[in-house]
């Protein structure tokens, strides 16, 4: 006998494909100095709130893989992007990735710590996994990308994710995926925290879409 599904929420690959695809309208920093990772970082200190992602070049060789590209941290209206190829990874940035007193949203978390691990140790602190965080809402998809269109009603394009993310510069195409990422990470925590969504309203739940 086969355990019932009991208000899941989950979204098809067909119904996602359909949905428009966001936009991003806030302010873009991209971090390549040493004097810019300190502006940024003083001002990021002083939120109680942010999105966090990482972004790496992929590498098409098994069993080859490459060092973190870039480092995202986004407030609701300003996502910054650290070339951590270019700028190294900072004692500064790891002190606000150490910081408890700031909240910081992500998803797969432990991947990213992962691959910042490779370069140099540190002990995240005031992280929240949003593939845990969901769960409380009855929402059993992991992927940012399907989690995001439930609550939205929008598609996040990764039309960017295999791009070359050590490029002399990164192209406007990749500067917005990039802040979209660690943005939309914000964006679905508050959105839930403030009670603005309701499970059992969603046009996904226990999506006979997804059934076999």
């Amino acid at each position: 006998m086969t355990e019932s599904r009991s208000n899941n929420i989950s979204i098809s690959k067909a119904q996602l494909s359909e949905l428009p695809t966001v936009s991003y309208t806030g302010y873009i920093s991209v971090i390549d100095t040493e004097e810019a990772a300190k502006s940024a970082l003083f001002f990021l200190n002083n939120q109680k709130i942010v999105g966090f992602d990482t972004e790496t070049r992929p590498s098409f060789r098994k069993g080859i893989s490459n060092n973190v590209s870039l480092v995202q941290i986004s407030t609701m209206n300003h996502s910054f992007l650290f070339r951590i190829n270019k700028l190294g990874f900072t004692d500064e940035l790891i002190n606000f990735i150490e910081n408890p007193n700031i909240t910081k949203i992500g998803l797969s978390l432990k991947d990213d710590f992962a691959v910042l691990r490779k370069i140099a140790s540190f002990e995240p602190k005031g992280f929240i996994e949003l593939q845990s965080f969901v769960k409380n809402y009855h929402i059993v998809d992991c992927s940012l990308q399907k989690i995001y269109a439930i609550i939205f009603n929008e598609r996040i394009s990764k039309s960017q994710r295999l791009s070359n993310w050590e490029a002399d510069a990164l192209s406007a195409g990749q500067q917005t995926y990039a802040s979209i990422d660690s943005w939309a990470c914000l964006r679905i925590y508050l959105h839930l925290k403030n009670g603005k969504f309701e499970p059992l309203n969603s046009i996904y739940l226990n999506n006979p879409a997804n059934d076999i």
